[in-house]
This record gives C-alpha cells, sequence and structure tokens, in this order.
C-alpha cells in the first residue's frame, strides 16, 4: 500500500490542492462556485470539499465509512472552516428538502453497484441549474482496478494486473498474501468497475445531458501525488470507443438534468 493510503492528513491536503488547482477552474465553466450548496458523495476526509467551503460554500460530504468522516470533521476543525458530514449511504441520506448546485464524486461512481440509482438519487438533490461532477478511472487503464491499495508493495505497483480474468487475478491476489478484506475490495471494485461508454449510456437512461466529458491522460491530481504535470487526451483519441479507456487516466463528466 502506498504512504498516501496510510496519511490521511496528507491525502486530505493532497485533494485539496487538486481541487483547488483544477476542479473548481474546471467547473467554473459550467457554474457558480462560490456561495452555492456543495455535496460531495464519498467524501473520505473531506478535501475536495475544504477549497469550496472557503469560497463561502456551504459544504455537505456524505460517506458510508465512519471513521472517514470522524476524520473529515477533525480535518475541518483544524482548518478552522466550517463543513456538515454525514455518515450514509447516499441512496438512504435525507438531504431535508434541499437541493446542491454542485454535487461531486471523485472516485466513486466505479465503486457502485447500481449506477442508475446513484444517478437517479442525485437528479432528485440536484438544483435546477445545477450540476453533477464525476471523475473515475476507467476500468482498463493500468490502476484502473485500484491495485494500489493492495498491501504487497509490488502488487500495488503492478498496471494492468485487474484485467486477468477473474480466478486468476483472485488467485494472484493470495499469492501475493492479500488479506481478506483487501481482495474482496479488489475483488469488488472488478465486479463495479466502470468505463467511459458505461457512465455516458446510465447517465442518459436517467434523464441527464452531458455538459461535458474530458479525458486525461495524466489525472489532474497526479501533480499532488506524483508531481506529473496534468495531459488532456488530444481529441481524436478521445473519440475513439474502448481504446480511450487504456489511455486515459482519468474520466472527467459534468451532467445536468434534461
Amino acid at each position: 500500500m502506498q504512504a498516501r493510503h496510510l496519511d490521511r492528513r496528507r491525502y486530505f491536503m493532497e485533494e485539496a490542492a487538486t481541487t483547488e488547482k483544477y476542479f473548481i477552474p474546471y467547473l467554473s465553466n459550467f457554474v457558480a462556485t462560490r456561495g452555492v450548496n456543495v455535496l460531495e458523495v464519498g467524501c473520505g476526509e473531506g478535501g475536495n470539499l475544504l477549497p469550496f467551503a472557503r469560497r463561502a460554500c456551504h459544504v455537505t460530504g456524505v460517506d458510508m465509512s465512519e471513521l472517514r468522516i470522524r476524520q473529515a470533521q477533525t480535518y475541518f476543525k483544524e482548518e478552522n472552516v466550517a463543513a456538515e458530514f454525514a455518515c450514509s449511504d447516499i441512496l438512504n441520506y435525507d438531504c431535508r428538502g434541499r437541493s446542491f448546485d454542485i454535487i461531486i464524486m471523485h472516485d466513486v461512481v466505479e465503486h457502485v453497484p447500481d449506477k442508475a440509482a446513484l444517478l437517479s438519487k442525485l437528479s432528485c438533490m440536484l438544483a435546477p441549474h445545477g450540476v453533477v461532477f464525476v471523475a473515475f478511472p476507467p476500468w482498463q487503464m493500468p490502476f484502473g482496478g485500484h491495485q494500489q491499495i493492495a498491501r504487497s508493495s509490488l502488487l500495488s505497483r503492478m498496471p494492468f494486473i485487474h484485467l486477468l480474468p477473474r480466478f486468476v487475478y483472485e488467485r494472484v491476489l493470495r499469492l501475493f498474501g492479500e488479506d481478506n478484506f483487501t481482495v474482496r475490495e479488489l475483488m469488488s471494485i472488478r465486479q463495479t468497475r466502470c468505463t467511459v461508454e458505461t457512465l455516458g449510456r446510465i447517465a442518459a437512461r436517467t434523464g441527464y445531458t452531458v455538459a461535458d466529458m474530458r479525458l486525461w491522460i495524466v489525472n489532474p491530481h497526479y501533480e499532488a501525488k506524483f508531481g506529473l504535470r496534468p495531459l488532456v487526451l488530444p481529441s481524436p483519441l478521445r473519440m475513439l470507443p474502448y481504446l480511450r479507456n487504456f489511455l486515459s487516466s482519468s474520466c472527467f463528466y459534468v451532467l445536468r438534468r434534461d
């Protein structure tokens, strides 16, 4: 497992840096990013929400992990910034009639079995002119299986290993000494994986219009993580179904309700 997955304060600040430098300028092309209501689904420690909170936004983070919610509350208190956090499955979350101008899902949708139910739920929570921002690693990209969370240092750095046949992949994980929890998590991601095409189809089916779709050869988050300069996938390659999943380390969708 890479060090940043153990040092959650560091991960919190890396996410905040990426949102400040890349996510907010990008979203500003489609929606106001100051003084608005922002919801993050699967917020973890809440790093993506910090720059919005500093822009006088009312920010809300929802995550299923009690530990991550406690960490988020602690980190925001340390930063002396207000935020609201709830430990809940988003499908069961009661927003108490509020609507949100921006809903963020960063590296979340690929973990969700019923993506259509998720997007339908978010549609009910979205303000009339609001947007849903979805960022995720396409399944076929080198680390689309999230194998970087593996306990084995070698395994966590093996690209494309998640594309092995299911039974072979599980056998390899166990041969490298991964515990049952990690094996279940990685096999679950294999089951719920997402591609560029998959999300586009589900978004259309659940009543969304795609305001923008952007593919990255080098994920913007890699600058804070690895010191790499972000790089957008050129348009000719972006239009090639299936192949583009192998070439993109991250996919951005900006969705509006029809």
